[in-house]
């Protein structure tokens, strides 16, 4: 009987363990200040000449993604109206190889892409950072190499956008 017990009680303790461990558990959102409660993301202009269509489209989508749906922030319609402001330009776009095989042929291309980008609070003087992001993604050029490009752009801009979501949100 005290065996069965003890059993039980080591069963029960090792489930709840490995239930624990299995729960996802975050931060994200929790720690803004409460006086910010929006946020503005005006299109990031291609400044790039990449001639690659819809990257600041792609790049704003990521953003507010990020900043809408991972915190309890709004979207704010104008500068003027929000609490905080994220803003930038795309300033760079290269496809080139990434890696060559023995017969000197390329087998991956890497797309990357820089950024320029300013996240500051309505009403203060100073940003709270100012900088460069550059990002990268590869594709398998031997694939369909249209395709592998557009895929490997939205994911350098994905890394992009969490770049600069978490630089922003580190703060608070």
């Amino acid at each position: 009987m005290i065996c069965n017990k003890n059993i039980t009680v080591v069963f029960l303790l090792l489930a709840s363990l490995i239930l624990a461990g299995c729960f996802r558990y975050s931060f994200t959102g929790t720690s803004i200040p409460e006086d910010v409660n929006s946020v503005y993301i005006p299109f990031f202009a291609d400044q790039s000449s990449s001639g690659v269509g819809n990257l600041s489209d792609r790049l704003n989508d990521a953003l507010v993604d990020r900043f809408i749906n991972q915190t309890r922030l709004q979207l704010a319609n104008s500068q003027a109206t929000a609490d905080a402001v994220l803003e930038g330009s795309i300033v760079r776009y290269t496809n080139g190889p990434f890696s060559v095989t023995g017969e000197d042929e390329t087998s991956l291309n890497e797309v990357t892409i820089s950024i320029s980008a300013t996240f500051q609070f309505n009403g203060e003087e100073e940003p709270e950072w100012s900088k460069s992001f550059s990002v990268s993604a590869t594709y398998d050029i031997n694939e369909n190499p249209i395709d592998g490009e557009t895929t490997a752009a939205a994911e350098a801009l994905g890394r992009a956008a969490d770049n600069m979501f978490n630089d922003a949100v580190s703060g608070w």
